[in-house]
């Protein structure tokens, strides 16, 4: 059944002629890239926006990966944070960095004259809140991946069978979203939580959030991890290694959180 979807989808991408694909370097828009790029050769494109609220090295990690596998490339800049409705934070935060992201690539089909814009979403988002897919409903962009019923499982099996180095690749939601709705999203705040995430990572850490939050006392981190990698956090030798590192980068109060990092904690008040 895996690979019939797999079939169909193939056949979806070659029915579009030609496609402008919604990049971001992860798990998902990675393996979009990839099978578009293989069906529709130079008649496709890659676009990702090169924003505050995507850390450097993912950006890096993205374009190495489009160069390795000869995928065509173009980085461009989006304008979410001229809006205030972006900036503010709302619930619908989502809704607002779609819309430039998608208003960005209409203007790139507009100069390359392919035929539709696709993005990542797929069957697993289903029942999740997307606001951004509100958007995407709004600029007409395909959803190949949710089309075909392709699940997170799914997309993960072909990523491996195409050797693409995003099959078991934690979700990677972008930086704002680790800031409570209703606190005012800034480029300082995702520098600090960009620089947390980093530091975490160099200590062999894989599954990172750092969720940010001012309180009286200042910037305030709130660590989470993945299941697996609670156990580190129990040592109190870690933990002092990770509160220095995160105070050096700004933070007055640190803590962690004991249940770990799970789907759904995203945008939740700390």
């Amino acid at each position: 059944m895996k690979v019939g979807k797999l079939d169909q989808l193939r056949s979806l991408l070659r029915s579009y002629g030609s496609c402008v694909v919604a990049y971001s370097g992860g798990v998902d828009s990675v393996f979009l890239a990839k099978l578009a790029h293989l069906e529709l050769g130079d008649r496709m494109l890659a676009v990702i926006s090169d924003s505050p609220s995507l850390p450097r090295s993912e950006l890096t990690e993205a374009v190495s990966i489009a160069r390795d596998h000869s995928i065509p490339l173009r980085v461009v800049q989006t304008k979410e944070f001229d809006n205030p409705n972006y900036v503010s934070n709302p619930s619908n935060r989502c809704y607002f960095c779609k819309w430039a992201l998608f208003d960005e690539l209409a203007e790139v089909i507009r100069e390359t004259g392919f035929a539709v814009v696709a993005y990542g979403e797929n069957a697993s988002d289903i029942g999740d809140n997307r606001p951004g897919a509100k958007a995407a409903v709004e600029f007409k962009v395909c959803a190949p991946l949710k089309e075909m019923g392709m699940t997170k499982e799914d997309i993960r099996l072909f990523s491996a069978q195409l050797g693409l180095s995003t099959a078991d690749k934690p979700q990677m939601p972008c930086l704002s979203s680790r800031i409570p709705h209703g606190v005012a999203v800034t480029v300082d705040k995702l520098a600090m939580i960009e620089a947390g995430e980093a530091s975490l990572r160099a200590m062999g850490f894989r599954e990172v959030r750092v969720r940010h939050s001012v309180t009286p006392i200042g910037h305030s981190a709130n660590v989470e991890v993945g299941q697996v990698e609670l156990s580190r956090l129990n040592s109190s030798e870690t933990w002092a290694l990770i509160d220095a590192s995160l105070r050096k980068i700004g933070y007055q109060e640190t803590e962690w959180n004991r249940a770990g990092y799970k789907r759904g904690n995203l945008s939740q008040p700390l």
